[in-house]
């Protein structure tokens, strides 16, 4: 089995040496390098090549913030994981708009840090749909609207189809929970959210969740119920 190539970005040296500590007695995850801030992980992400990024957010000179949004928008973009102090963070929430596949607390267990990097590599978002309405509701609230205006006329690419798997993606199902409600296959709906994300420009399924909660699907799936 291939190792899973990991970055870290915190600027407390304390904190990576604890995380390099941590990670780097896995058998399938290689630290292949460490930075101090968001500029730095960008200049070793050119040289390493890393399939996972574990990310803090505030650092001096590129925050973790810039730097995903940076990561994400490469053609060969590493996962990345937010590291927070927070559960509910506008800046964990803008960081999940730009591309972050989820976010950890940095006092989260170290197994559940390594089960956070084992599924972001393996593709899945590390965001659970109660902590998805967390972020939500802490939000900065003044531009509620005007998102929602903007999210609906986005999803107005979708069809039917495809809009009921971006529901059922903002609930948090896996793609066999989604398959078994929506009575089709698994290999079908991993095509309808590859439509989803070329459709609506995005690059994981935590923005599709996002976006379908902005524009008040999951609410109004709630209300049919």
């Amino acid at each position: 089995m291939t190792a899973i190539r990991l970055l870290l970005v915190d600027d407390d040296p304390l904190v990576r040496a604890g995380l390099s500590f941590m990670m780097g007695g896995a058998d399938d995850i290689e630290i292949v390098g460490e930075a101090a801030d968001g500029a730095e992980a960008e200049a070793l992400v050119d040289r390493t090549r890393p399939d996972v990024v574990l990310m803090d957010i505030r650092m001096p000179t590129v925050d973790g913030l810039t730097a995903t949004e940076r990561l994400r928008a490469r053609e060969d973009a590493p996962q990345v994981v937010v590291l927070t102090t927070f559960h509910a963070d506008e800046q964990v929430l803008r960081a999940l708009r730009v591309g972050a596949a989820g976010f950890v607390l940095k006092d989260t267990p170290p197994a559940e840090i390594l089960a956070a990097v084992r599924r972001v590599a393996a593709g899945d978002p590390v965001l659970s749909p109660t902590v998805t309405r967390q972020l939500m509701r802490h939000a900065v609230g003044t531009a509620a609207d005007t998102r929602r205006t903007r999210a609906r006329e986005r999803l107005a690419a979708l069809n039917d189809r495809e809009r009921e798997v971006a529901v059922a993606v903002g609930r948090g199902l896996a793609n066999a929970a989604i398959a078994t409600g929506l009575f089709m296959s698994v290999a079908t709906v991993k095509t309808h959210v590859s439509r989803i994300l070329a459709k609506l420009d995005l690059n994981n399924r935590v923005q599709i969740a996002l976006l379908a909660y902005d524009a008040g699907l999951l609410e109004e799936e709630q209300e049919e119920r």
